[in-house]
């Protein structure tokens, strides 16, 4: 019997407004690219493996500037040639110039709060495991989040970042329940899922776009409200 359900944070349950493919197509369009934004949601989720991976191999918050520019250079590199586009030096400096000055907040996808509450009705215990290095407190509860969470886990708390599974082996010690009675849902397979599947818990890919039709080592859906029915059966 599930117990337990811990989610990822970004592009899970919470999102960019305006949406991130438009500021990346509000920046291409400064240097006489046109690309609609829809055609660049599948090449930013590639560049976010890559930055996921990175992150988890060593912390961008221990790393040197140089370091970190080139992290960032990949990333835009990735996105620019999984939509199509040739990635010059002087195009990836400009687009991470403009990226710099582009207004956005966090926001919740409209089918977060619905699920959590309704998971939590069910005394289902709600958790938190993310890759970030500063305290969540405040925007969790900017966003509602924070009284729908029981357990919140951080790579900076933790001293792990996914997908070691120390880190998910804290989220089962404080929720006090198995890895058999626990589902993590993420939107990286890489990540989430198998960092999950190390630490033998059920992972869920949340795959919004309907990007990763060839996977079949784990449970797939495109919305949360799909996770309820999951946990039904």
């Amino acid at each position: 019997m599930i117990k337990a359900v811990f989610f990822d944070l970004y592009q899970t349950l919470v999102s960019f407004d305006p949406p991130r493919e438009e500021l990346q197509a509000q920046a291409l369009s400064d240097f006489g690219i046109r690309v609609k934004p829809e055609a660049l949601r599948h090449p930013l989720l590639k560049a976010d493996e890559y930055f996921y991976q990175e992150n988890a191999r060593s912390p961008l918050s221990k790393r040197s500037p140089q370091d970190k520019i080139a992290v960032y250079s990949q990333y835009q590199t990735i996105v620019l040639k999984e939509a199509g586009i040739e990635p010059s030096r002087e195009l990836i400096g400009g687009i991470m110039g403009k990226w710099q000055k582009l207004q956005f907040k966090l926001v919740l996808f409209d089918d977060v709060v619905p699920l959590l509450t309704d998971l939590k009705n069910r005394g289902l215990i709600l958790g938190l495991i993310s890759n970030v290095d500063r305290d969540m407190t405040p925007l969790l509860e900017k966003l509602g989040l924070a009284p729908l969470l029981q357990v919140i886990i951080t790579s900076q708390d933790t001293g792990y970042t996914k997908p070691q599974p120390e880190i998910f082996q804290e989220a089962l010690r404080q929720a006090k329940v198995r890895a058999s009675e626990a589902i993590y849902v993420g939107d990286q397979y890489q990540i989430d899922i198998l960092g999950a599947q190390k630490a033998g818990i059920q992972g869920v890919l949340l795959d919004r776009g309907g990007y990763f039709n060839e996977l079949s080592d784990c449970r797939r859906i495109q919305s949360l409200y799909q996770l309820a029915e999951h946990l039904k059966q």
